[in-house]
Formats: structure tokens, C-alpha cells, sequence
């Protein structure tokens, strides 16, 4: 059941088996495993059927000669690549999750049921204590009345203004984003998140210094950009029918989870119950999504006799050098391999610039389509409108709703857009493009209602 994953640059994919201990590298040169017993693991012994007995690694990090990662006991453990050993450290950090490494090799931890952040020295730091370690209190005034468990969701470094990024958050009921000087070791920033962002949990720093945020219990993932003071949403393509054995239920939802930055620029992140990976354009804002082959019928309300149905449960992926994602599926026993250097076999554009349209009436969107390989699909629309990509009241059409363009073959079709009477007046993101079984591309276009 392996959980955190990382690509370590050298051809190693590094896991953590949460439910058997063990940490876990694949070569990808040789196609070969090794495994190795992490000498503390007290649910490897317990009963599969036992739910104690999934003792959660969310972080694996590969740095230098060295192969990080978090156990929910209190404690991250660090492997030696050339002993082939381990030391454990107990952490202040209450169910560790995620952590960075500075230039110094120094760590910044967080753990989900702390409201901290916690430093360790790694000079300082021994094996089997929690020495070394200080404890930097999060603000917690922004939540007073909350009645939700408080919990801390994403941690990101940024190594050009040395600064860290974390959320708090309350499931679906409350979010807030800090910006936290280490130069003065201060809070500099609290970003107070709209309600339809209550639970920020992956995140990541683009080229521009702008945070990517996942919301870990709708559709929606947003950009904030700390000059402007600015929040754009965008979001996924509705969830697939597949997953629920075939049709989609109106309150579906895609789970956006962890969140990276490929070395293209591209912004990366795994749709927990949509099943798929994603990768994001920032720069010409455009979505592609991959869908993931494996599925649990155990994991979705299926219909009886339904042939496919469920999700792979993806937790955890990394993006290495060479612009593959690994991830792991936890419930499928598997680690998978996307190779995004791979084309797909289509690409979408639209008019740049925004559009304007008054509520109860409508506006045309002219989507391209331009494939490299022959392709056959369907046509595609979600919107920040509703938290899980429809549209709501509103209503969209399409010129045509199924598409078959040959190899190096485009196609313009139209979509009409026509905003409801009562939706609040201000700026959408309309998702647009065209998808098939295996993989769908999305084009933002900015939609200001009036």
C-alpha cells in the first residue's frame, strides 16, 4: 500500500509500503526493485482487515545521499543510500506529513494535527530523540468559533525570497494561507480564503513566484498572487462517469490533492476521487488530464454488475527531471509511470482576452481543436459556476457534441453560453476543450458576468 513517492534524479523512484514497512526504490535504468525493512512498523504485524494497520507515509524525499520520509508515529526517518541505513527521529510534529529542505539541508516539518511549523537543525538533530528541533506557533485567531477539527494541510518553500508558504484548515468549513518570513521570523501575510475554498492542502510555487493551491474537497484548484493580492480559480473537468459505473452523480466531485511544478514550468496535481493526473499550463492556461487505468470497486458507490467502477486512490506523486510523474496507488498495490514528454493527440485554443456577457443572455466561445494523431471524443465544459465544474443554472451548447478529427486534421466548433438570471455577477473561468477515455485538454477562457 505505498502512499509518498519521489524521483530522485537518478533514474530511483523511492516508496514507503504503508502497510508492510518497507521502503521502497525502482530502477528505472535496470526495471528492478529493491526493498528495504524499515526496522519500526508496529502495524506490520496487525491484521490486514485492521484499519490501525495503515500506518500513513504522505512524504518521501529524496535529497543528496539521503532518502527522507514521514511516519504518523511522530517520527521521519532518514535512509543512507550507501549503508543502506536507517535513523529515526522523534518529531514535536503530531502526524507528520510534509516537509522541505533548505539550501543547508535543514528541514521545515508540519504535521496534520499540529498548528505549527517546526524547524530542525539537522546538525542538531539525533537519532531517536527530538533534539534539534523548534516549534514556530501558527495564527489560530482566524479560526476562533470554528467548529470543525483544525488541521494543517499544504508547506512550501520559496528559496528565491526565503519564505515558507502553509495552510490551516477547517474540511470544507474553513481555509486560510500564512506567509512566513524566515529572515525575520515572522508572519508577514494571512490569506483569509472565500468560503468556497475551505480546504487548501497541495500547493506550489510557479515560475513567477505565483502559489498553485489545490482545494482538497471540491473541484477547484487557484492561483494567489501574493503582488496583486489576487485569487483566480480554475477548475477540473467534471468527474467521469466511469467511476461511478456510469452515470455522474450531481454532487461529484474530483478531489484535487498535492500539487508540484515540473521542470517545464508545468503545474502538477493528482484528482483524488476523479481518478486522473494533471497537468497545468500557467503561462497559456491550459488543463490536461490523464486517466488512471486502474480502479477499485471498493472505493466508489457502484451499481451491482457494473463493469467499471471506482478509483485507484492515487495519494502521492513526484515529477522527476525528465518530466514523468510517478504515483502511487495506494489500495492497488502499485506505483505508475505517465510520460508527459509523450504528445498527446490533441491540442486546444481559444480567443485570448476575456469575455463579457449579461445574465440572461449569451455569448459565443469558438474552441480549436488541432490533432496530431487521429482522434474521437467528445466535446467538453466545466466552470467555477459550482464547486464540482457544472454550470449550474446556467447552460452551455455546443455546435457539435461529439468530435473525429484524422491525424493533422483541426476542427472550429462553437459553444454558446448563456449565464442564469440569478447567478451573482462577477468573473468565471469557463474550462473548454474535448477529451476521449484516456485523456481530455482544456482550455481557460475568463468569462465576466455582467
Amino acid at each position: 500500500m505505498p502512499v509518498g513517492i519521489a524521483a530522485d534524479g537518478s533514474s530511483q523512484v523511492w516508496y514507503v509500503s504503508a502497510k508492510r514497512g518497507l521502503l521502497g526504490s525502482y530502477d528505472v535504468a535496470e526495471n528492478r526493485f529493491n526493498e528495504y525493512n524499515i526496522p519500526e512498523w508496529p502495524t506490520r504485524e496487525q491484521p490486514f482487515t485492521n484499519l490501525g494497520s495503515w500506518q500513513m507515509s504522505w512524504t518521501v524525499k529524496a535529497n543528496g545521499d539521503y532518502v527522507w520520509f514521514t511516519d504518523q508515529n511522530n517520527a521521519i526517518w532518514r535512509f543512507n543510500k550507501a549503508s543502506e541505513s536507517f535513523d529515526v527521529f522523534r518529531v514535536p510534529a503530531r502526524y507528520p506529513s510534509d516537509m522541505e529542505f533548505d539550501a543547508n539541508g535543514n528541514i521545515y516539518l508540519i504535521g496534520i494535527n499540529s498548528k505549527s511549523i517546526f524547524f530542525g537543525d539537522v546538525s542538531k538533530m539525533k537519532s531517536g530523540t527530538s533534539e534539534g528541533f523548534t516549534e514556530i506557533p501558527l495564527p489560530l485567531e482566524g479560526f476562533e468559533g470554528v467548529s470543525g477539527i483544525v488541521t494543517s494541510g499544504l508547506l512550501v518553500l520559496d528559496e528565491q525570497r526565503n519564505d515558507l508558504w502553509v495552510s490551516l484548515l477547517s474540511f470544507q468549513q474553513k481555509g486560510q494561507l500564512f506567509q512566513y518570513d524566515i529572515d525575520t521570523n515572522s508572519f508577514v501575510r494571512t490569506v483569509d480564503l472565500p468560503a468556497s475554498l475551505s480546504s487548501p492542502v497541495g500547493a506550489t510555487l510557479d515560475n513567477s513566484g505565483n502559489l498553485w493551491v489545490t482545494d482538497h474537497g471540491t473541484n477547484i484548484f487557484f492561483k494567489y498572487d501574493p503582488v496583486a493580492d489576487e485569487i483566480t480559480k480554475f477548475v477540473t473537468s467534471i468527474a467521469s462517469p466511469k467511476i461511478f459505473g456510469g452515470t455522474t452523480p450531481a454532487n461529484a466531485q474530483t478531489w484535487p490533492y498535492w500539487m508540484a511544478t515540473g521542470p517545464d514550468g508545468s503545474i502538477w496535481f493528482n484528482e483524488h476521487t476523479g481518478n486522473k493526473m494533471a497537468r497545468f499550463d500557467p503561462e497559456n492556461l491550459v488543463l490536461t488530464e490523464y486517466w488512471i487505468p486502474s480502479q477499485n470497486k471498493n472505493w466508489a458507490a457502484c451499481p451491482p454488475g457494473s463493469d467499471t467502477c471506482g478509483i485507484a486512490n492515487v495519494l502521492q506523486f513526484a515529477v522527476g527531471q525528465d518530466n514523468q510523474a510517478w504515483f502511487s496507488e495506494w489500495t492497488e498495490n502499485k506505483i505508475g509511470r505517465l510520460d508527459a514528454a509523450k504528445q498527446v493527440p490533441i491540442s486546444v485554443s481559444a480567443p485570448d482576452g476575456e469575455v463579457t456577457v449579461a445574465r440572461g443572455d449569451s455569448t459565443e466561445i469558438r474552441v480549436t481543436i488541432d490533432a496530431s494523431g487521429d482522434f474521437s471524443g467528445k466535446m467538453m465544459a466545466a466552470g467555477t459556476f459550482t464547486p464540482n465544474s457544472m454550470l449550474g443554472n446556467s447552460t452551455g451548447i455546443f455546435s457539435e457534441e461529439s468530435v473525429s478529427i484524422s491525424g493533422g486534421g483541426s476542427k472550429q466548433v462553437s459553444y454558446v453560453f448563456m449565464p442564469a438570471e440569478d447567478l451573482a455577477a462577477g468573473q468565471y473561468v469557463i474550462m473548454i476543450g474535448a477529451g476521449n477515455d484516456d485523456v481530455s485538454v482544456l482550455k481557460a477562457v475568463r468569462v465576466n458576468v455582467i
